[in-house]
């Protein structure tokens, strides 16, 4: 088959690493790389060869379009060889490749209003689908395979040779190199500042793999992101920039809709707002940084949730640790999911509030807890709770669930507790709207108290925001910190989060109902099969009419956008993409044998590895192909001691292709390393790919 991301020539070896010069391997990294190598080589695969022409016009970095004879994005690099020094300012001239060329030349009708490694074009509409949970159906559960029990046993065992090896080492470092651990011991009458029991986790097991953690990038993370090389010489102590560079496919990233560009519509917009108010308030909102694009950016959040009002604040986290507190404190009962976030369970101990947990996603679990904690009351006295309040996630970043929102409102209206959904990575992601996992379920939003979510991940800003009532949020406003005593947010980001949200809902504008119609009649077609279709919420359904238009006086008046953006159109085609590729990946890699945690709608998709080894040896082998990709690898404490992970985080700017590459990586590296766990029938990765839109759209 031809190559999932670019044009390439026939290449005279089958090997998916780079060509380095043959050294003895000294590390098993080295040697798992190796044998790997070895074994692509003994594989007869046919070299990718792509049809067509191919462009040789190279795209400089003032240019916004891609025609069909101008394909290559002159500020990227190359497919996945590390190449010298940066140019005069930070750009490279480079060859057309892998990362950077489309797989399919766009014809001269078709105009792309992106960089390919920022956004990649794809003009397929098969490649599509609608994310969304039909009313009235049952919400499967999802069933998580186990690992055989040699795996969990060499877990164990491996996590046990780290810590005896590193405790041995500490003992004897102390009584041979005095001067290495001294900040571990007393010295001259001072206690020790850190203790060696607390960083013992970090000294002896994280720096073994700690190249792949926070590992330094340049430009745009977009589809593509470029990694600053770097060396250790000290076994990841320090490190040494090499001056190179390498371009990698960026699955990292929270990205999900693919605002995170240089240039397009929200980028010039958020150009203009630099021109208009500068760099920044320079003061709290309490004080004077209130601007007009606040309170502008606050009314458009509450729309787009359906809320009556809402409060930003600058930092996602702090939304959570700020707010909780001065939603519930002493005599009040909090019962928070098992695996809710760490800004969560942070602002639940500043609360003060009594805190019950229940089992990850368990609804029954949940009402087990509420009837004990309604039947029992308070401690001692057993006097009834002055509220009750029920915390969950709509969306679980390690975990990749989807929380079970129908039902969890079902218990609400008949325990009447209140209810506080985080919506961080389900906000602008999931749902055919993009209003979040309650609109992926056809919620209405009036049935959930607190509303929380974050810019960071779908709108390409900053901050985070707390909605709900106008009665709620005007009590909250004084006492939350993290809004009215913080540093505001900034203008170029509020024009961030007013643009590309107004470009998700659409203007309210002539072209917005035009587009309309031509979007309605191709998901008609493309939802022909499903039943039940007229149980979903419209705009004109009671309760839901924040899932129309953006009305015009809520965005600033200066702001110009493109018609593709005030018309919706883009912004449904980014939430369809996305869609398409996160159903695509979790089904893939099930299919090839992998344990895949999490709903198959969900963006974030958790691949088992379980031993911890395993874990930088998978990173580190993706970034070594031709095509490198770069992936997040999550151990203990993120999760469970023996569920080490790979998180991949996929965004609506990689087309199909690029998943392609990904399940084709994923397979090769999966054999070498012992990753293929899960039950059933599976298929061969060329099958996967061949049958990629039959597996999104089954029922199965």
């Amino acid at each position: 088959m031809s190559s999932p991301i670019a044009v390439r020539n026939p290449s005279p070896t089958a090997s998916i690493f780079n060509h380095k010069s043959q050294q003895k391997p000294r590390l098993a990294a080295q040697y798992l790389q190796a044998v790997s190598q070895a074994d692509s080589l003994r594989r007869s695969s046919a070299a990718s060869v792509m049809t067509g022409s191919t462009a040789t016009a190279t795209l400089t970095d003032k240019d916004s379009s891609i025609t069909a004879s101008t394909l290559v994005d002159g500020e990227s690099t190359g497919g996945g060889g590390r190449r010298s020094g940066a140019t005069t300012h930070g750009h490279w001239d480079e060859k057309p490749s892998l990362l950077n060329t489309p797989t399919v030349a766009p014809n001269s009708t078709q105009v792309f209003q992106t960089k390919h490694v920022e956004f990649g074009h794809c003009a397929d509409e098969r490649f599509r689908h609608i994310s969304q949970h039909i009313p009235g159906t049952l919400f499967p559960h999802h069933n998580e395979d186990d690992p055989p029990y040699y795996i969990l046993l060499s877990t164990y065992i491996s996590y046990v040779i780290l810590i005896c090896i590193g405790h041995v080492r500490d003992f004897f470092g102390k009584k041979l190199r005095t001067r290495e651990y001294r900040h571990l011991m007393p010295n001259n009458g001072y206690a020790a500042l850190n203790s060696d029991f607390d960083s013992f986790y970090t000294r002896r097991l994280k720096l073994r793999i700690d190249d792949c953690f926070s590992r330094p990038v340049t430009l745009v993370p977009g589809r593509t992101i470029v990694l600053l090389d770097r060396v250790s010489n000290d076994h990841n102590k320090h490190y040494e920039f090499t001056r190179t560079h390498t371009r990698a496919l960026n699955v990292s990233s929270y990205n999900y809709l693919g605002f995170a560009q240089a240039t397009g519509g929200c980028a010039d917009a958020v150009e203009d707002g630099l021109k208009r108010y500068g760099l920044s308030a320079l003061a709290s909102r309490a004080e004077g940084g209130t601007l007009d694009l606040h309170l502008q950016a606050e009314a458009l959040v509450a729309r787009f949730l359906g809320q009556e009002d809402s409060i930003i604040a600058s930092m996602g986290f702090a939304t959570n640790s700020a707010t909780l507190p001065a939603l519930v404190g002493k005599h009040c009962l909090v019962i928070s999911d098992e695996y809710n976030h760490a800004s969560i369970r942070v602002g639940l101990r500043l609360s003060g509030a009594m805190v019950r947990t229940c089992k990850h996603n368990d609804v029954k679990d949940l009402e087990r807890v509420l009837r004990e904690a309604i039947s029992q009351g308070q401690p001692r006295t057993h006097r009834p709770w002055k509220k009750i309040l029920v915390v969950v996630e709509g969306l679980y970043s390690m975990e990749g669930s989807l929380a079970n929102i129908p039902a969890i409102v079902a218990l609400k209206k008949r325990y009447k507790f209140y209810l506080y959904v985080d919506e961080a990575h389900s906000i602008g992601g999931m749902g055919p709207q993009g209003r979040g996992v309650l609109n992926y379920f056809h919620v209405n939003p009036k049935d959930v108290d607190i509303m929380m979510g974050t810019f960071t991940k779908s709108f390409g800003a900053s901050g985070g925001y707390i909605a709900g009532s106008k009665a709620l949020i005007s009590a909250l406003r004084p006492r939350v910190q993290g809004s009215s005593y913080a540093e505001s947010i900034t203008p170029a980001v509020l024009t961030q989060i007013v643009a590309s949200m107004g470009s998700i809902m659409g203007i309210d504008c002539p072209e917005y109902y035009q587009s309309l119609t031509i979007a309605k009649s191709k998901e008609r077609s493309r939802l022909r099969v499903l039943e039940g279709l007229e149980r979903v919420p419209t705009a004109e359904t009671k309760g839901f009419e924040h899932l129309g238009p953006a009305p015009q006086h809520l965005l600033p008046h200066w702001l110009t956008l493109p018609r593709e953006l005030r018309d919706g159109s883009e912004g449904r085609e980014r939430l369809h993409r996305l869609a398409f590729n996160a159903r695509y990946l979790s089904r893939g890699l099930a299919k090839l044998g992998f344990i895949v945690f999490g709903h198959e709608d969900s963006p974030i998709i958790p691949m088992l590895t379980f031993n911890p080894g395993k874990m930088p040896l998978f990173s580190r082998m993706m970034t070594e192909r031709k095509v490198p990709i770069v992936v997040v690898i999550v151990g203990y404490p993120a999760v469970p001691l023996v569920a080490s992970r790979i998180r991949f985080c996929l965004s609506a700017s990689h087309t199909k292709w690029d998943v392609d590459e990904l399940l084709r990586a994923c397979d090769e590296i999966g054999t070498v390393l012992d990753l293929k766990f899960a039950g059933g029938s599976h298929w061969t990765v060329e099958e996967v790919i061949e049958r990629a839109v039959e597996l999104v759209n089954s029922d199965d």
